[in-house]
């Protein structure tokens, strides 16, 4: 694989030539301030906010680090203090403008890789965000952001620096009614499409079995007319999400192999596959018993903590108050 490769899959690079397939988003050029921000591996305090917003606390506790900001009695030593939340005011408002245009909801990604690892620190449990400090949050929560920020081109045989020379912020418009068992990952070698797997292969959606003639007719349509001649790598996969009146929308690009994960297939299965396009694969979880594990879901055990003062104490409370607030709204409108 050539630097290349992995350079045309940054959604920075591919969204204007098919924003026309795609859905609606917007990016953004990250300042390195905030790139450092997000690599930085010290105590997790979230960004000061120019609106104020208190609905996430400053800092996740870590119970290992307590004892670094114990302070003796008249000790004055500044140094071993919190360190004071940083402010990204520029970027913040760029991205609190971009969330309005996009309906108030949004989908969050670096140049390639989406924070779905840290689903699970969101109260929606998903990645859907209406503002700067649940973004932040999310991105700085994520380990499969990691590969975006250090490891991109760890294997390009071509490899000159491990991270691109621009990191960007790209927010997706949010739908609250995409099914996922419509969206495919398609293998494409040598410019044709040789194989199409189901994406979400942790569950069984019988209505795929008797749509699957016609989805895979679908997406071999939109490949030919929108993607084949419009993107130039030779090896490379692409995901696709099929609507309810049977569009197929654009969801990403990533290259072939290396960290794109095959899903449904195996590298050396995609790689043994007959150049011919009446060899095509398509491949869905056919029954129960087939899915396959997801992604790590897990709660890091530093995240555990819910005594006074943690973060997950703060965010309990916030939510104990939110709740209470609206009990005594709706009992004053009576």
């Amino acid at each position: 694989m050539k630097k290349e490769e992995v350079t045309r899959c940054q959604i920075h690079e591919w969204y204007p030539i098919f924003k026309h397939v795609s859905i609606k988003t917007i990016i953004h050029e990250l300042p390195e301030s905030f790139v450092q921000y997000l690599l930085d591996d010290g105590p997790f305090v979230l960004p000061q906010s120019v609106y104020g917003e208190d609905a996430l606390p400053r800092r996740i506790n870590y119970p290992e680090e307590e004892d670094d900001y114990q302070v003796s009695e008249g000790s004055g030593d500044e140094s071993e203090q919190p360190p004071e939340p940083p402010c990204f005011k520029d970027l913040e408002l760029k991205i609190k403008d971009s969330i309005q245009i996009l309906g108030g909801v949004v989908f969050p990604k670096l140049n390639w890789s989406a924070p779905k690892d840290s689903a699970w620190i969101a109260t929606t449990g998903t990645i859907q965000c209406t503002s700067f400090s649940e973004i932040t949050l999310l991105l700085r929560s994520s380990e499969s952001l990691v590969h975006d920020l250090n490891h991109a081109f760890d294997s390009c045989v071509d490899k000159s620096s491990s991270r691109p020379p621009k990191f960007f912020l790209a927010l997706k418009k949010w739908y609250s009614s995409l099914r996922p068992e419509m969206e495919f990952r398609c293998f494409v070698r040598h410019k044709l499409l040789v194989a199409i797997s189901q994406r979400e292969i942790t569950s069984f959606y019988p209505t795929l079995l008797e749509k699957k003639d016609s989805l895979q007719m679908l997406i071999q349509d939109f490949f030919a007319e929108n993607v084949r001649e419009g993107f130039e790598s030779n090896n490379y996969t692409f995901d696709v999400y099929v609507t309810r009146d049977g569009r197929v929308k654009l969801f990403d690009f990533n290259p072939w192999g290396a960290f794109t994960l095959p899903l449904m297939f195996s590298w050396e299965e995609l790689e043994n596959l007959e150049k011919g396009e009446n060899t095509m694969a398509f491949k869905i979880v056919d029954k129960q018993c087939a899915v396959r594990p997801g992604l790590k879901t897990a709660v890091p055990y530093d995240y555990l903590d819910t005594g006074p003062g943690s973060g997950w104490d703060e965010v309990l409370r916030k939510a104990e108050e939110e709740l209470r607030r609206q009990f005594q709204d709706s009992e004053a409108s009576a």
